[in-house]
């Protein structure tokens, strides 16, 4: 079993109370937990489960919308799932067969995701990055980044995407079940929707923090990313 508890040092402890912070001031005081089994759930989500029993498993959400998630692969259904329209919590994803294969989290609205005890939503991306980082070299976990630059680990089926909110950027948590985890950390060949790459990104030096980059024109055709 992953021990992220073996990973403490003062400086996990440091950008503990940092993040925080931080997730008062973002979360409010009632954010739920929801617990990463890596693979195979996350919270009350199991992957393989079909829109409606998805639905069935959110009672304090409702269906906001859906849409094509990616421009390439039509059939890829995206249903957000949220407490309002302006309060979108979760991003569910379902393939061809109808299977729940990806999930996001909301980083300003949606469940604080923990693996571990490692919290994972709306935490400060540098804070997060080094703890991954510090682990890899460890060898407790093999992280890799993908083409846009974002961390994460193909055999958690996770990657660490950020998103800006009203009180700064910050982590939004992208998971993916086991038929569904081989390369996921590569925004190219992995099968995470197009959607859930788009907009802001880690920052690098040579490296926009926007994607599309300005001036650059994606090959989508009619498709328009809807977020």
């Amino acid at each position: 079993m992953l021990r992220l508890s073996t990973w403490g040092s003062a400086y996990e402890q440091r950008c503990e109370m940092a993040a925080a912070e931080l997730r008062q001031a973002v979360d409010g005081p009632t954010r739920p937990v929801w617990v990463l089994v890596p693979l195979e759930s996350i919270g009350p989500l199991r992957f393989g489960t079909c829109l409606n029993d998805v639905a069935a498993l959110l009672p304090g959400m409702i269906e906001l919308r859906r849409f094509q998630a990616d421009p390439h692969y039509p059939h890829i259904l995206g249903a957000q799932f949220g407490v309002g329209p302006e309060a979108p919590c979760v991003y569910t994803y379902f393939d061809d067969a109808g299977r729940l294969f990806c999930v996001a989290v909301d980083a300003a609205w949606g469940p604080q995701v923990t693996l571990d005890g490692l919290e994972l939503t709306s935490c400060v991306p540098a804070d997060l990055e080094q703890i991954l980082v510090d682990a890899s070299r460890s060898g407790t976990l093999d992280v890799s980044y993908g083409p846009r630059g974002n961390p994460g680990a193909n055999g958690l089926g996770l990657v660490v995407r950020v998103q800006e909110t009203a009180d700064g950027v910050v982590t939004r948590p992208v998971l993916v079940g086991r038929d569904w985890a081989d390369r996921c950390v590569d925004d190219w060949e992995g099968r995470i929707p197009e959607c859930e790459w788009v907009g802001r990104q880690w920052s690098y030096p040579g490296h926009s923090e926007h994607w599309p980059p300005p001036g650059y024109a994606p090959n989508w055709h009619d498709w328009q990313p809807p977020f």
